[in-house]
């Protein structure tokens, strides 16, 4: 049977992730071994787990499809904001979460301004994050609608497309559920090794047979439009003066000045304030090793975004030598970029290599998953679960209330990817990382704010300025991007709120930048209590 290795392979990864996963349960046993690993992970797993939460499914099909649409690697700029806000965090953020020992990074909030503006910071995360890795969630399904149109059925309906989407992404997150519920952390990042070796090996593979068929690294070179990977932007022309040039900046999605402001900005969020992401950093065993292993992540994405983008042009390059009438289109007739990558995966690759790629998108998809299950039921049970029903008494009682918080945030993600799938059955032409960035962007900015006011002042900030301030960021970032013309359009509607015909619109990299702007900026007139200076001063010490 041509597909049995394939199988195999497949079979076999599930079996080691599944089983690895679950050797960690008599380690967390506590609260802190279920959310910090005791604070006990080797830097070198901490590295290998932001890696594998960075390169999610979305990644792995979307930064391929950057490459495919655009034929260059302008994408990859962004990584000098990435390295860049990765210091920042490593200097500042990460020292003074270990200082206050928190387990919710949004405990330091509480301390350094009250206890609403914790909840408020920790409800933004719980919503963004869901939304985000919901949305990310439906992305590996693809190779099964893409196999089913493939090999049984080329005419499938969205709502036959939908169903499929719906079977695979129950089947990837009770399987998922599984062991992160019972390992804890230590389950998820050592599941993360494993998968990102897998990653790795899948991407190599992918970019050494696309070489071999395409006529090498001459021919992906000859496929490259310019501006190649610098991009300085292009002026509007309906606004001619440093207007239009700013404005042709803020409405272009990758460019040098993307790279430096925005995505610096968008890293910072990320990294210095999502309880995803930071929640791994300290499972280090000290701030040293927590810094060691995030800016070297930084390092590391510059050559496997390298990679990924390498994919997509060679992808088109593969397709204009052996054009394929079954390649999946958009709306406007053209190559779908977001399923060039599968369909190549499952019509290209020899047998047994396709499998271990498959089994790399299934392992990032798995790994991104596991990371937001764990972060998202420890940030609701420690912010709201034990302040509204209590705390129990023992470890086996708390870790019993974070395996069920667990398999509740598993269902909402579901929920969510299913919502997403729908969405993308019915319009085949979104693209996928802008929808990813996107939903961090219009909030994000406002977490970040609240952060930098407690960071970086003594005596500014306060419950009630906080709330003010973020909200004003959400809308502030909502008008800027047009938001309310994409609900409008959802809804079957044209209109939104009457702008001028100068104002500007600005692409996903910019929002969390311009949200923290406002956040901070308003956040600053108000002061922080009596109360709470002395915290602030040992703070700003410690910092």
């Amino acid at each position: 049977m041509p597909y049995l290795l394939d199988a195999t392979v497949i079979f076999g990864y599930f079996a080691l992730i599944i089983g690895i996963g679950l050797s960690q349960r008599s380690k967390s046993g506590s609260m802190e071994g279920f959310t910090l690993g005791d604070r006990q992970i080797a830097w070198w797993a901490v590295l290998a787990s932001i890696l594998a939460a960075e390169i999610s499914a979305g990644t792995f099909f979307g930064a391929p499809g950057e490459g495919f649409a655009l034929r260059n690697y302008t994408y990859i700029q962004l990584m000098a904001g990435y390295l860049l806000a990765r210091v920042v965090v490593s200097a500042v953020f990460i020292p003074a979460y270990y200082r206050h020992g928190v387990v919710s990074v949004y405990e330091f909030l509480e301390a350094r301004f009250g206890p609403k503006t914790r909840r408020r910071a920790s409800a933004v995360f719980l919503v963004t994050r869901l939304l985000a890795s919901g949305s990310r969630l439906w992305v590996p399904t693809v190779l099964l609608v893409l196999g089913w149109k493939v090999f049984m059925n080329p005419s499938i309906t969205p709502m036959q497309e939908f169903w499929l989407y719906a079977v695979a992404l129950v089947g990837i997150t009770v399987l998922t559920s599984i062991y992160t519920a019972l390992g804890g952390i230590r389950a998820v990042i050592w599941t993360d090794v494993i998968q990102v070796v897998i990653l790795f090996s899948a991407l190599g593979f992918a970019l050494w047979h696309l070489l071999e068929h395409t006529g090498g690294w001459s021919a992906l070179n000859d496929a490259i439009l310019k501006p190649a990977v610098i991009d300085w932007g292009r002026p509007d022309p309906a606004h001619p003066g440093a207007w239009g040039w700013i404005k042709g900046i803020l409405e272009t999605e990758y460019t040098m000045w993307t790279a430096f402001l925005g995505s610096t900005f968008v890293t910072l969020a990320t990294h210095g304030t999502d309880q995803d992401m930071v929640q791994r950093m300290l499972t280090a065993k000290d701030k040293r090793q927590s810094a060691k292993a995030t800016i070297l992540s930084g390092v590391a994405d510059i050559p496997v975004n390298f990679m990924v983008l390498s994919i997509g042009i060679l992808l088109f390059v593969f397709y204009q030598q052996h054009p394929e009438i079954l390649l999946p289109k958009n709306a406007k007739g053209a190559p779908d970029s977001s399923q060039v990558f599968p369909f190549f995966i499952l019509t290209s690759m020899p047998t047994g290599l396709r499998g271990l790629v498959v089994a790399g998108v299934l392992a990032t998809a798995m790994g991104s998953l596991s990371t937001a299950l764990n972060s998202l039921a420890t940030s609701y049970v420690r912010d709201f679960h034990f302040r509204w029903f209590g705390e129990p008494d023992t470890e086996k009682g708390k870790v019993r209330v974070l395996r069920f918080g667990t398999v509740l945030f598993a269902i909402l993600l579901i929920s969510v990817a299913l919502g997403t799938a729908w969405v993308k059955a019915h319009n085949p032409s979104l693209r996928i990382i802008p929808i990813i960035l996107g939903v961090f962007g219009y909030t994000y900015g406002s977490l970040l704010g609240v952060f930098m006011v407690g960071l970086f002042t003594n005596t500014r900030g306060n419950d009630l300025g906080n709330g003010i301030a973020m909200l004003a960021g959400f809308i502030v970032v909502g008008y800027l991007s047009g938001l309310d013309k994409g609900l409008m359009a959802s809804l079957g509607m044209e209109g939104g709120i009457p702008r001028p015909e100068w104002m500007v619109e600005i692409e996903f990299p910019w929002r969390i930048l311009f949200g923290t702007v406002v956040t901070f900026a308003i956040a600053m007139c108000f002061k922080t209590p009596e109360d709470k200076l002395g915290h602030s001063k040992v703070v700003q010490a410690g910092t």
